[in-house]
């Protein structure tokens, strides 16, 4: 432990999406903060899929590490191990901590600086733009915004939606549910419900459901949850701290079971909750706080506790529109819309990291 008079503590934090970025900038200023991350950007989830309809709309939503993060150390690798005393990462380098964050979330694949990030979201459009036929494979939320953003952009082309489930968007109620499909098949969006496809079967633009159903279409996004980005724990001294679905157990002060000093924040907590953006940023204020007291004092019993959160969910439909539910009640249009689909929260997330909200 850096324990010397004025001598700050060291906070690793392993994950720089939603939840690792802000407790980074958060602690910045009163520890020496080492932000782990394959990535050398920090993205807005929740911009990406208006960024592949518009590239344009990435160049606020997706910026350096560096950029929030001015005092920090970034360290651009994944996170191999992690010890009682620090973290391993893939290129070897070794880590000492006195406090851990993890807050890898699910597990991402390639795009690992912004240049490649921007040409991906470049790609996709040159694909959307190019094709008379897209074929969208999953139902969630992913989904379904991708499909409401492409139907009302490119309202002449034929999108499909094939999904496993029974209904659209299953973490929310039905009604909200069936309102949604309501508006996507008045913009001609055809959904296939219980169904999959194997994207490795088709054959000059013809794919083939589960159930024998042809889909003629020119290309496809594939849309379905991602892995809990977990595995790489599971051979640490942390493995036995994940539940039986890979998820980091933790208790009501957001640290992980079993361990006085390393917490775990995000998607990645099995924390009976749905994991939406705006509740990983509220486990990194909370967890922010409760470091903060144990920095001043390492036996302090009188943390803060994270309750939580109550069922609200807003998914936007284009630029316009969206729906939200909250507990059994739903809405749809333009109101709710208008707190979420103009912006998608890029302003305010820039802001929360001590960005400005628009570019100069």
């Amino acid at each position: 432990m850096a324990d010397s008079v004025g001598e700050k503590k060291r906070v690793v934090v392993i994950g720089g999406g939603v939840a690792g970025s802000l407790i980074a900038r958060s602690l910045q200023d009163e520890a020496n903060v080492t932000l782990i991350d394959m990535k050398e950007y920090f993205e807005i989830p929740w911009a990406a899929l208006r960024s592949m309809c518009d590239p344009s709309f990435a160049k606020r939503a997706v910026f350096s590490h560096s950029e929030y993060l001015p005092r920090g150390n970034v360290i651009t690798s994944a996170a191999a191990n992690i010890t009682d005393t620090e973290v391993i990462t893939a290129k070897g380098d070794k880590v000492a901590y006195d406090f851990a964050v993890i807050a890898t979330g699910h597990s991402e694949t390639g795009a690992y600086t912004k240049d490649e990030k921007f040409s991906q979201y470049q790609t996709d459009h040159e694909k959307i733009k190019s094709a008379c036929s897209i074929l969208i494979i999953g139902g969630g939320q992913t989904g379904v915004e991708l499909a409401a953003e492409i139907a009302v952009d490119y309202p002449d082309k034929k999108v499909t939606i094939v999904h496993r489930g029974s209904m659209l968007l299953e973490f929310i109620g039905e009604s909200a549910s069936n309102k949604v499909v309501h508006w996507l098949k008045s913009r001609k969006v055809e959904i296939i419900l219980g169904q999959s496809v194997d994207v490795n079967t088709a054959k000059d633009g013809v794919y083939k459901t589960s159930g024998g159903q042809t889909i003629d279409a020119e290309c496809h996004f594939i849309c379905i949850g991602k892995p809990i980005g977990s595995g790489w724990l599971k051979e640490t001294v942390l493995k036995g701290s994940l539940d039986i679905h890979g998820r980091l157990m933790v208790d009501s002060n957001l640290k992980v079971k079993g361990r006085s000093n390393v917490f775990g924040i995000g998607d990645i907590t099995d924390i009976p909750e749905l994991k939406l953006g705006y509740l990983a940023q509220r486990h990194a204020g909370i967890a922010a706080k409760n470091i903060r007291l144990l920095m001043k004092n390492a036996n302090d019993n009188n943390l803060n506790v994270y309750k939580p959160a109550l069922p609200l969910s807003l998914i936007a439909l284009g630029k316009r529109e969206a729906v939200a539910q909250f507990y059994c009640l739903s809405c749809i249009g333009r109101l709710p819309g208008m707190i979420k689909s103009g912006d998608l929260f890029v302003g305010r997330t820039r802001k929360q990291l001590g960005l400005l909200s628009e570019l100069q």
